[in-house]
């Protein structure tokens, strides 16, 4: 049976934003989904649970600008859909919050159907397809893993052996690039800087 099915019909399964739209969780409209609710969602949404240094979370909009920089740095002449779609592939957790990966195999599949749901009307919202190729989708991944190396080694307190044997090789930022998406912004300079870096590549 189905997460949906097994919801009762008077049960909510939407949530209100701060735009005024209703997001349906289990039947997503892209109509439904605006940039500006995803920015001010992610900027205060935490990675690592929180378990980070500094004065400020270091949050899921910093993360995927972090990602961005990492695949521009890996691949200089990649499309900018690409990168777009790189800066939007953690925007689901604007409404269902970032669960470390851990929690994640605990809760099975139901999660990930409605990340999927969520992902897809994003794209289609913001001009990009349902589903991306499985090169694409290689490529994003790559950079999130080599975020997720500079984060848990600046950050999150883990030894650069156990983070390479986890997440890969160090994707060697420029040092001053590194230091600045490594530093937590507070969350209104993160939602700021995400929605300034979405308008240049969905241009």
């Amino acid at each position: 049976m189905t997460a949906a099915r097994r919801h009762a019909s008077d049960t909510r399964v939407w949530q209100r934003m701060l735009s005024g739209r209703r997001l349906d969780l289990l039947n997503p409209s892209p109509l439904d989904i605006e940039i500006a609710d995803i920015a001010h969602g992610l900027a205060r949404v935490a990675r690592w649970n929180g378990q980070t240094n500094g004065a400020h979370i270091f949050s899921v909009a910093q993360h995927t600008l972090l990602v961005e920089a990492v695949m521009r740095a890996q691949a200089p002449r990649v499309d900018g859909r690409v990168r777009l779609a790189a800066l939007l592939h953690d925007a689901p957790e604007y409404v269902i919050g970032d669960m470390i990966s851990p929690f994640k195999a605990v809760l099975g599949g139901d999660y990930k159907a409605v990340e999927m749901r969520l992902l897809s009307a994003i794209h289609i919202r913001f001009g990009l397809p349902a589903v991306l190729a499985d090169q694409i989708t290689r490529q994003i991944k790559q950079a999130d893993r080599g975020a997720a190396y500079l984060e848990a080694t600046q950050l999150a307190g883990f030894a650069e052996s156990e983070a390479e044997r986890l997440f890969g090789r160090d994707p060697r930022l420029p040092e001053a690039t590194a230091r600045d998406y490594l530093t937590p912004w507070t969350a209104a300079r993160a939602e700021k800087r995400f929605l300034a870096r979405f308008k240049i590549l969905h241009a």
